[in-house]
């Protein structure tokens, strides 16, 4: 590594922090609702924290998106990094704000997280952050543009939706019911979901773009594999890496839900995503 190479990592990564910051700064103030401090510092607020923790986990991931790919010089990398880095911010708060009122639309996510300390909720809110974070991370690297960039970023919140409801039709119980009754492994297995599909839909963006004759219709088919696949990695969970065990059971119809079997299921989903990339 030579002393060039060495002073435009340290700029670059000074860049990197300082988009980081604004991100958090954003994200604070568009949530008004509480105090960040009281919450994490004075009560204890796991839920919040998990929120958040996706928030700035898909922050790194969007950041990272401006980050990676060739090099054109120091000046167009910062460029860069300010420009697709500043609109990834706006564009991830908006994903916060679809997970608000689109996927878990019956309830208030702020008062489940504040007020009730609802780990179910904010697993799903850091699961929609970090799929979301996966998907900018696709649509902002490698060659392309601008408009190619919130096309791919819009398809992938109208696909994250989607996942969302074909999870909930797939699963024998209603998983706005599961997480407002403060079902924590319900949450962590529709986050899992949710990263699984986002995951597959951002790997399937980071090829660089050629033309929207032949990148979009790629990208669109990866997604459809990744809907079609969910009822799929449910049931295999429960015959393969849960035999004998019924995983709707152990999620919701015993007195203490299990959120060991909430764990396998969401990393079956994620691992079923870089599996479909790795092999179609």
């Amino acid at each position: 590594m030579n002393l060039d190479t060495l002073l435009t990592g340290a700029v670059l990564l000074a860049g990197f922090f300082a988009i980081f910051y604004i991100g958090k700064k954003v994200n604070d103030l568009l949530h008004k609702e509480y105090d960040l401090n009281k919450e994490l510092v004075h009560a204890d607020n796991p839920a919040l924290a998990l929120a958040l923790v996706g928030y700035y986990a898909g922050l790194v991931l969007t950041i990272g998106g401006a980050l990676v790919g060739p090099t054109g010089g120091i000046v167009a990398d910062l460029r860069d990094l300010f420009i697709y880095g500043l609109s990834g911010v706006v564009l991830l708060n908006i994903s916060w704000y679809l997970c608000d009122k689109v996927i878990l639309r019956k309830f208030k996510v702020s008062d489940e997280l504040v007020r009730d300390h609802n780990q179910g909720t904010g697993a799903v809110v850091a699961g929609t952050c970090i799929a979301s974070g996966f998907i900018l991370f696709g649509s902002i690297q490698g060659e392309g543009n601008y408009l190619s960039m919130l096309v791919f970023w819009a398809s992938g919140q109208v696909l994250l939706i989607l996942a969302a409801k074909l999870y909930n039709v797939i699963t024998p119980y209603d998983i706005h019911d599961e997480i407002e009754k403060d079902n924590v492994p319900a949450g962590v297995s529709a986050a899992g979901a949710l990263i699984g599909m986002g995951t597959l839909i951002g790997l399937a963006a980071e090829n660089d773009f050629v033309s929207w004759a032949e990148s979009y219709p790629s990208y669109l088919a990866y997604a459809a594999i990744g809907l079609a696949v969910i009822p799929t990695v449910r049931l295999l969970t429960d015959k393969l890496l849960l035999p004998g065990v019924n995983l709707t059971d152990e999620i919701v119809n015993q007195e203490k839900p299990n959120l060991g079997a909430a764990y396998i299921e969401a990393f079956s989903y994620i691992a079923a995503a870089f599996a479909i990339y790795w092999c179609v």
